[in-house]
C-alpha cells in the first residue's frame, strides 16, 4: 500500500483549550470554564461557579475566537489539507437543554468554515471534546443521566443540518475511553463521584449513554447527509507487558481491553466478550432500555480516530510514569519528555496494526505530539529540533504501517498545531505547536503568533506527502 494522494495532513485543537471568547456570542458556561489552571505550584481546582479572584485558562485560551483568520492563514501557509477542531457545545446550546440553537454560535463556526473553504482546508470536527454545558451538570448530573442522550442528539441534529455539505468528517466523543482509564471523569463526562454512590455503576452507565448517543448521532448524520463520514475517537495508550512473566501479559491485556471496550461497541455494534468480562470485573452492567441494542448495531462508525503520544508497561512492581490522563509503568528502553511521557515512535506503528487488525476500518491519527518548554532565542526564533525529531520518527513509523503493513490510514493531525492550554494541567508552558503564542501560565502575554523552526519543516513534509523524510 502507498500513501494516499488525498492523505489528510493537518493539525488538531479543541475549543476549551484554544477558542476563548467564553462570554461572547451568547455562549453559556462549560465544565472547563469553572476549572482553574495550575500555577505557582497550585493544583487545578473545579468550582461550581466563576470566582473573581481565580484564573481560568479556557476563558481566553489563546483566543482563536478573535484570531481565527490569522491562524487559518498560517495553517494554509503550512499546506494543511485538513484542520481538526471542536465545536463548543455551550456556544450552540448555552445551557444544553434549549429547544433551539443559538444563532450567534452557529454563525461563528460558519465564519470559521468560510475561512477554511477559502484555502481549501477540509474541516474535521469533534462534536464533544472534553466540554459540555455546565447547565447539564447542575440540572441533570451530567452523563449520570440518560436524558443527556436526547440533548446530545438535538445538538448533533442542529450542527449536522446547519453545516450540511460543508463538513464531511465528524468525531462524536473525544477520547471516550478516558472515562474508564482516567481518575478524572470530570473532563470526559462532567462527573465528580459522590461519596456514597457506586462509582463503577455510574461509570458503566455514563459510558453506555455516550455509546448510545454516539450511535444515534451516526445514524442521524448519515440520514441528514449520506456523504458524512462519522468516526469514534479513542485514547490509545499502548501497553507492553513488563516481562515475559505470564501474569504481566494478562495485566497488559487488561489495560488495553479498557480501550477496546469502547472501540468494540463503536465498530462492532454490541458489547463483546471483552466488554462483558470488564463488566463482571467491575460488578456493574449498563442500564439498558428497549431499542438500545438495535441502535448500537445500526450506529457503527465509518472510521476509527485515535490519539497516540506514548507507550507504557504493565507488570508487578514497575515504576510509574506519566501520560495523557493515564499513567503506566516506566519502560527502561525509552526516553521521556519533560512531563514524563515516554517517547516510542515504533509504538505508533504497533498501535496502528493492533487497531486495524481488530476493526478493519480506516484509521485516522488525530492527536500525536510532544509537549515541551520552548525558548525564544535573542533573534526571536524558536529552535524546536526536539519536536521535529519526535514528529519525524512518528511519521516514519506511520508510513511503515501504511507501506509495509498495509494499514489503511487516512490522515494525520498532530496535536496542538498551534500552542494552546494543556488539558491535563492548564499550563501554557507545555507547548506542542508549530506556532508559538505569546502567553504564559498566568494568562499574561500579547497573544502574538510566531513561527517555530518546525513550521517550515512540517510544510515540507506535507508538500512531499512525507517523502522528504525518506530522502525521496
Amino acid at each position: 500500500m502507498e500513501m494516499r494522494k488525498d492523505f489528510l495532513w493537518g493539525g488538531a485543537t479543541a475549543a476549551n483549550q484554544y477558542e476563548g471568547g467564553y462570554q461572547e456570542g451568547g455562549r453559556g458556561l462549560s465544565v472547563n470554564d469553572v476549572e482553574m489552571g495550575a500555577r505557582h505550584g497550585v493544583q487545578r481546582e473545579i468550582h461550581d461557579s466563576i470566582h473573581p479572584d481565580a484564573y481560568y485558562p479556557s476563558h481566553v485560551a489563546v483566543d482563536f475566537y478573535h484570531h481565527y483568520k490569522e491562524d487559518i492563514a498560517l495553517f494554509a501557509e503550512m499546506g494543511f489539507k485538513c484542520f481538526r477542531f471542536s465545536i463548543s457545545w455551550s456556544r450552540i446550546f448555552p445551557n444544553g437543554d434549549e429547544e433551539t440553537p443559538n444563532a450567534e454560535g452557529l454563525k461563528f463556526y460558519d465564519d470559521v468554515l468560510s475561512e477554511l473553504e477559502k484555502y481549501g482546508i477540509e474541516p474535521v470536527i469533534t462534536i464533544n471534546h472534553y466540554e459540555m454545558p455546565l447547565g447539564l451538570v447542575k440540572k441533570y448530573g451530567a452523563w449520570r443521566n440518560r436524558r443527556l442522550i436526547d440533548f446530545f442528539v438535538r445538538y448533533c441534529e442542529a450542527i449536522f443540518t446547519h453545516y450540511k455539505g460543508r463538513v464531511h468528517y465528524w468525531l462524536t466523543f473525544n477520547e471516550i475511553n478516558a472515562l474508564m482509564l482516567s481518575a478524572r471523569p470530570w473532563h470526559q463526562a462532567g462527573i465528580i463521584y459522590e461519596d456514597r454512590e457506586d462509582r463503577n455503576q455510574v461509570m458503566i452507565n455514563a459510558a453506555h449513554y455516550q455509546l448510545v448517543a454516539s450511535a444515534k448521532a451516526v445514524v442521524l448524520g448519515h440520514e441528514i447527509d449520506p456523504s458524512n463520514q462519522i468516526g469514534c475517537m479513542l485514547l490509545y495508550p499502548l501497553c507492553y507487558a513488563a516481562t515475559c512473566r505470564p501474569g504481566d501479559q494478562i495485566l497488559a491485556m487488561k489495560k488495553l481491553n479498557k480501550t477496546y471496550y469502547f472501540g468494540d461497541v463503536h465498530c462492532r455494534g454490541y458489547y463483546t466478550n471483552t466488554c462483558t468480562s470488564i463488566q463482571k470485573a467491575l460488578g456493574a452492567v449498563p442500564f439498558m432500555e428497549p431499542g438500545d441494542e438495535e441502535i448500537l448495531r445500526k450506529g457503527t462508525v465509518d472510521f476509527v480516530a485515535f490519539s497516540y503520544y506514548f507507550s507504557a508497561i504493565e507488570g508487578e512492581n514497575t515504576e510509574t510514569t506519566e501520560g495523557n490522563l493515564v499513567s503506566g509503568g516506566k519502560n527502561p528502553y525509552l526516553p521521556a519528555t519533560d512531563w514524563g511521557w515516554q517517547i516510542d515512535a515504533v509504538g505508533l506503528r504497533t498501535s496502528l496494526n493492533y487497531l486495524y487488525d481488530r476493526y478493519q476500518k480506516p484509521l485516522f491519527i488525530v492527536e500525536n505530539g510532544m509537549g515541551a518548554i520552548d525558548t525564544l532565542e535573542p533573534d526571536g526564533s524558536i529552535q524546536d529540533d526536539y519536536r521535529i525529531d519526535y514528529l519525524k520518527n512518528h511519521i516514519l513509523a506511520m508510513m511503515d504501517a501504511i507501506e509495509i503493513d498495509d494499514v489503511d490510514v487516512i490522515g494525520y493531525t498532530p496535536w496542538g498545531c498551534i500552542d494552546l492550554v494543556s488539558a491535563g494541567t492548564g499550563e501554557m508552558r507545555k507547548r506542542y505547536g508549530f506556532i508559538y503564542v505569546d502567553k504564559d501560565d498566568e494568562g499574561k502575554g500579547t497573544l502574538e503568533r510566531k513561527k517555530k523552526k518546525s513550521f517550515d519543516w512540517y510544510k515540507n513534509v506535507i508538500a512531499s506527502n512525507g517523502n522528504c523524510l525518506k530522502g525521496v
